[in-house]
């Protein structure tokens, strides 16, 4: 028996076989998921679980562009906890974290320029994998120009989130409802399940965060 396996199932609920990886990897997901919602820095290193579980899930249903996208995660997950956890004095909050803040201009044309270029020029090599490393890759990528879309969209997010940037959850919720239709039309219905609750989530994020932005302009005014 593997728990990184598949195919490897841990119960069978309503008709369909959960496995180990698929459980454990959406538990530690939605808990990632939470605390980074309410602005916590432990979300960082739960996320790393998440990380780990998935890159697995992902090479094993052949949507390759989200298995690389782990690996971007990991790193990110490491700079995201360093960076929360080390603003600059101005950057700082009342718990000396990094304050959450808006995106500009400039970061917002960054982002269509990524979205769209990034999309197609992944997305032509997701679709190739199978023909340029035929022995890693012994299947031809599912939806790869929809994939590509959420891995280059995951990335550019990220590395908002890891800015704290408040914009960022908007996208996130884009991102999490095509990622939940993919992944149920692949057949892992709890990993569907799980990033409809992350768009959820997401939805609760911005709230929290935008709340928190207008708690700094409070801080001011009692600070006079």
């Amino acid at each position: 028996m593997s728990f990184f396996d598949i195919r490897t199932i841990f119960f069978t609920a309503l008709g369909y076989d959960m496995s180990y990886i698929e459980f454990f990897g959406v538990l530690s997901g939605v808990a990632a998921i939470t605390l980074s919602a309410k602005a916590n820095i432990w979300n960082w290193p739960v996320g790393i679980i998440n990380i780990i579980l998935s890159f697995f899930v992902y090479y094993q249903i052949q949507l390759y562009p989200d298995m690389f996208l782990q690996l971007f995660f990991f790193v990110t997950n490491l700079i995201g906890w360093w960076r929360w956890a080390h603003p600059k004095a101005e950057e700082a909050d009342a718990k000396k974290e990094l304050r959450v803040s808006f995106m500009n201009t400039r970061q917002y044309v960054a982002l269509l320029f990524i979205g769209v270029i990034g999309t197609f020029l992944f997305g032509m090599f997701a679709s190739r994998l199978h023909e340029l490393v035929p022995a890693i890759f012994s299947k031809p990528s599912a939806f790869p120009y929809q994939d590509s879309f959420i891995t280059v969209m995951s990335v550019a997010t990220t590395y908002f989130v890891i800015q704290k940037k408040i914009e960022s959850w908007i996208i996130w919720i884009v991102v999490d409802l095509l990622a939940a239709w993919l992944y149920y039309a692949k057949g892992v219905k709890f990993y569907s399940l799980e990033y409809v609750a992350f768009a959820f989530l997401a939805a609760y994020g911005l709230w929290y965060w935008i709340n928190e932005y207008n708690s700094y302009k409070n801080q001011k005014v009692s600070s006079l």
